[in-house]
């Protein structure tokens, strides 16, 4: 089997509804001859990374202005890392409602392939795609993704002038100024203090990002549920009422049935009685019949 070939067979699985994946990539396996143990090492994606995969082969519009906006916010930070001007704001607006986006396309290709969106899996599915891109081929996610934030971004080398040096305290003499070809020096312990101010601002947006959504799943959630729990009491005020028309058609067959019970029995007596009574004439008739003939 061609490389090429091999690789399109691959990216099938990943596009398979989940419960297929095991069974097709075990017979896929069987004819791919030296790619036999490559094949048999994939990975089966759990259900939240699976749905990723799908919005990757289902809806590369959505996908890719994911990837533009990761793309653009990971840009924009590693500009004003590096002494720039950027709009860190802006990138990061932008880059939230694409993922708000990709989010909502991806649960409804869940729910499309008939799994049951759990918050669980909601947040799941919501951290991996703030995560993307990943180190996985897209569209064959075999992990969930955590993001690690554009704090990562920190470590870039920041420019020269990105930061003021500190002035330097009043000394008795003047001090020459410096050439105008000298570069000015950065201060390391204000460098430092810089770089820790934006991770733990990253670490304080990323944790209010992750609040909010869970705070917006449980809302969700619990909408839900005030939804099942209205239609369930529409339901059973629904079968009570259905109850109480079957009893009371119930009581009415129970009465004429009672009526035909006792109509029946009086015709039975009524019955009994004529044949008694039959019975007598038919004795007296064979009585005079035997006294006329001993005559």
């Amino acid at each position: 089997m061609a490389p090429r070939g091999l690789d399109g067979e691959i990216n099938r699985l990943y596009q398979l509804p989940l419960e297929e994946f095991t069974p097709a990539r075990n017979a896929l396996a069987k004819g791919a001859g030296a790619d036999a143990a490559r094949i048999r090492a994939l990975a089966k994606p759990p259900i939240a990374a699976w749905a990723v995969n799908q919005l990757y082969w289902r809806n590369p519009d959505v996908w890719n202005a994911l990837m533009a906006a990761s793309d653009n916010a990971r840009r924009v930070h590693r500009a004003v890392l590096g002494g720039k001007s950027g709009d860190v704001r802006a990138a990061n607006k932008v880059h939230d409602e694409a993922v708000d986006k990709a989010l909502k396309a991806t649960l409804a290709l869940l729910a499309d392939a008939g799994h049951p969106a759990t918050d669980t899996t909601k947040h799941a599915i919501g951290t991996t795609l703030r995560a993307l891109p990943g180190d996985e081929p897209p569209g064959r996610l075999t992990e969930l993704l955590q993001p690690a934030g554009f704090s990562t971004l920190a470590g870039f080398s920041v420019a020269a002038g990105a930061f003021k040096p500190a002035k330097p305290a009043s000394a008795p003499a003047p001090v020459a100024p410096p050439s105008r070809t000298a570069k000015p020096k950065v201060d390391a312990k204000a460098l430092t203090r810089a770089r820790q101010a934006v991770a733990a601002a990253d670490r304080a947006l990323r944790e209010a990002e992750n609040t909010a959504r869970r705070d917006e799943f449980e809302k969700a959630r619990t909408e839900r549920e005030e939804q099942r729990a209205d239609e369930a009491v529409e339901k059973a005020r629904a079968a009570a009422e259905r109850a109480a028309a079957d009893l009371k058609e119930a009581e009415a067959a129970a009465g004429r049935a009672t009526r035909l019970r006792e109509s029946a029995a009086q015709r039975a007596r009524d019955a009994e009685r004529a044949l008694t009574a039959a019975r007598k004439k038919a004795e007296a008739a064979a009585a005079d019949l035997s006294a006329i003939e001993s005559d």
